[in-house]
């Protein structure tokens, strides 16, 4: 009988993991079904260009994991049941459960408005493809002059108030930033940051939160600043299904997991992307990221692969190496961070870190968009459940 394999999520940590699983597992062995809602792959690390009217690439996820072994399921997920090993969903032909042996649980994040009043009625998010095509058509009706307010300073923030002033330097376009602009930045990468906002033309208000959001207007404990358009992008909030489950979670909602990526209340779940508590160097949370997203699917997907097969699973220290930051279609920052995300000296500006940026950008979607090309490529055969448990059994005792 087939090891049932279910993926909810198709970003860039669900596809990615649900294509190395089946490179290492053979397909008479495993049934690996990827449940998504959209019926294409979405590049979310380029919304803020959507948003200005760039056309990005098709990319059907039916057309990349054809002849993968791989089925998709285009349906929403609406419940997870983890004691009893199902995941409800709804299509346009109604509710079903499927059930499964082993979970990925890659339902991601989405934009959140922190509570401030009339963010959710006024403002447009970036977090994904809808929000983006709103934000589209909003834009393409503006005419000369008229004022836009990006909040929210972090990397979002950045590129899409950069990409926007480019695009439409017709448009009085600002950010308002909770700190300092770049503050977590090196000096070199905060002055290139600033001389860019000078540039384009962005006006920059540093020290500065948003408490109210208007129609025309957002409103700041000193000022009210004019917004024809609000762009938000303060942060991200995980999914809401897990936190209705049994599975162990935090004070946001992410799953919390071990180094394998497996949850530490429910074995046969594991979580990656933004979905999991991943404790990177010095027991520090990784952040929300493309960045780390791919690595969490990359040892999720190897270590069902190794405990499928009856072998140990090996971890790998997740760390980081850069902040990669568009900058508008021109010009890029790539700060060079500590293994903890923090800044060192060292940073890559201008014209080279944007063309840095993109091959990052077009490499992550070529890792997708290819699921069972690259390594590894060597396919193992499922070990029967008891001899499975027996091997945990001794590695437990010898650890």
């Amino acid at each position: 009988m087939q090891h049932r394999i279910i993926v909810i999520g198709a970003g860039y940590a669900g596809a990615i993991a649900a294509g190395r699983l089946a490179r290492r597992l053979r397909r008479e062995d495993v049934a690996i079904t990827l449940v998504n809602a959209e019926p294409d792959f979405v590049e979310r690390v380029r919304m803020h260009q959507l948003a200005v009217g760039q056309e990005l690439r098709a990319r059907p996820l039916g057309e990349m994991f054809a002849g993968t072994g791989v089925q998709l399921r285009l349906a929403r997920v609406t419940a997870v049941d983890v004691d009893r090993r199902a995941v409800a969903v709804t299509d346009d032909n109604g509710a079903e459960e499927l059930a499964y042996d082993t979970l990925v649980y890659a339902l991601g994040s989405a934009w959140t408005t922190h509570g401030v009043t009339g963010a959710a009625e006024h403002a447009h998010d970036i977090a994904g493809r809808p929000g983006a095509l709103r934000l589209r058509e909003r834009l393409a009706g503006l005419g000369a002059g008229q004022p836009v307010v990006v909040v929210g300073g972090g990397l979002t923030g950045l590129e899409a108030a950069t990409e926007i002033a480019e695009a439409r330097p017709d448009l009085d376009v600002a950010l308002a930033a909770r700190g300092a602009l770049g503050d977590w930045l090196s000096p070199k990468g905060r002055r290139h940051l600033r001389k860019v906002c000078d540039k384009l033309g962005v006006t920059v208000h540093e020290h500065t939160a948003v408490t109210v959001v208007g129609a025309d207007h957002v409103t700041t404990a000193d000022a009210e600043i004019p917004a024809a358009v609000t762009v938000w992008t303060t942060g991200f909030a995980v999914h809401p299904i897990a936190r209705a489950t049994a599975l162990e979670v935090d004070a946001m909602g992410r799953i919390a997991v071990d180094g394998t990526m497996r949850s530490v209340s429910h074995p046969d779940v594991y979580a990656i992307g933004d979905a999991a508590l991943v404790m990177g160097p010095d027991d520090k949370a990784l952040r929300m990221s493309c960045a780390s997203g791919i690595p969490t699917a990359w040892q999720a997907a190897d270590s069902i692969a190794s405990r499928l097969t009856g072998t140990e699973p090996t971890t790998t220290p997740l760390r980081y190496f850069n902040q990669c930051i568009s900058l508008g279609r021109r010009e890029g920052l790539i700060q060079y961070v500590t293994a903890d995300d923090r800044a060192r000296t060292a940073a890559l500006t201008g014209r080279t870190a944007a063309l840095y940026k993109e091959l990052v950008c077009k490499g992550a979607a070529w890792g997708v968009a290819n699921p069972t090309l690259g390594l590894p490529t060597r396919r193992r055969g499922v070990v029967r459940e008891e001899a499975r448990e027996a091997a945990e059994a001794a590695a437990a005792t010898a650890a």
